[in-house]
């Protein structure tokens, strides 16, 4: 509800985009999705009987905001170059390379982080006595859940994304249209993985050296498909919280900011998901086929038009 709000005073002019009060209102908006792991963190070790203190640690290491800053220093070495699973190594634990990504708002890694640290905690809960449990067992369970989760959580994502961009420019060969329907289909999933990320590198350097990218702006009707979608359950929905949770959600959608819409309307009620998905993969098989492509990189929703626009030579 805050980021439809905020959008609606920025677009309409009411409050200043780059002012002190939109600052404001964005922290209060994104706060939740940006810190989306420690939140799930939460509620994923409810979900496995986990010590809830532990799963929020687990989650605030994911977003820690040093890691930032260590992805844009100096690169140690890189492994695998020149394959499909290149990665820069920015840091080392126990000699071990850490390769890293950005986490927020991310799903996937902090449950999948959960569930583990789960299976850690209770075995180590059966060995540590009685006396030195409270303290200890989830000292122990930090010390090998959180690195784990970056030594191979974090890899499995990155290289996940790798082979999806792979398996996406590879199907684009084929067929154009394929590949539309394959991005326009899957990309809001790709992006509760985080596996987008391996599409976003090929869409830059398609924009770098052919001045445009024909592939990755498939994925631009999502956001209308989700949208379309959460202003149908608002028009038809008789169940007062939900009608007022579609709302805003519909209203921030318009403007690219889809977290209300996917996180609070379509993802709970899993068939409304498919439909925007279903929605999704039309769109983008319609981009291949009028040859749209994204000459710039620009906004989000309604403020995207500008950057794409159809190829008159097919």
């Amino acid at each position: 509800m805050i980021k439809g709000f905020t959008a609606l005073l920025t677009s309409t002019g009411i409050v200043a985009a780059k002012g002190g009060t939109a600052q404001m209102l964005n922290i209060l908006g994104d706060m939740f999705f940006y810190f989306l792991p420690i939140f799930l963190g939460l509620t994923a070790a409810r979900k496995f009987k986990m010590n809830e203190f532990t799963g929020m640690a687990v989650g605030a290491a994911l977003v820690y905001p040093s890691l930032s800053a260590i992805m844009k220093g100096d690169t140690l070495y890189t492994l695998f170059d020149g394959t499909l699973f290149h990665s820069a190594i920015h840091m080392e634990f126990l000699g071990l390379p850490v390769i890293l990504m950005n986490y927020a708002s991310s799903v996937i890694p902090i449950i999948v982080a959960i569930w583990f640290g789960s299976k850690v905690e209770r075995n180590i809960a059966k060995i540590m006595p009685a006396m030195l449990k409270n303290f200890l067992t989830p000292f122990f369970t930090i010390l090998i859940v959180i690195p784990l989760t970056f030594l191979v959580i974090g890899p499995v994502a990155t290289w996940a994304g790798q082979l999806v961009g792979a398996a996406a420019m590879t199907i684009y060969n084929v067929s154009p249209v394929i590949a539309g329907l394959f991005i326009g289909a899957f990309w809001q999933v790709f992006v509760m993985f985080g596996l987008h990320w391996g599409l976003v590198p090929i869409m830059i350097n398609n924009i770098t050296v052919y001045g445009f990218d024909p592939l990755v702006v498939t994925y631009f009707g999502c956001s209308f498909a989700q949208i379309g979608v959460v202003l149908g359950i608002f028009l038809r929905t008789h169940d007062a919280k939900l009608k007022s949770i579609s709302l805003p959600a519909f209203i921030a959608g318009i403007f690219g900011v889809t977290e209300p819409c996917i996180y609070g309307v379509t993802l709970p009620r899993k068939k409304y998901f498919v439909i925007s998905c279903i929605g999704g993969a039309i769109g983008g098989a319609l981009m291949a086929l009028l040859s749209v492509k994204l000459f710039m990189f620009g906004g989000l929703g309604i403020f995207g038009y500008p950057t794409v626009h159809r190829s008159e030579d097919g």
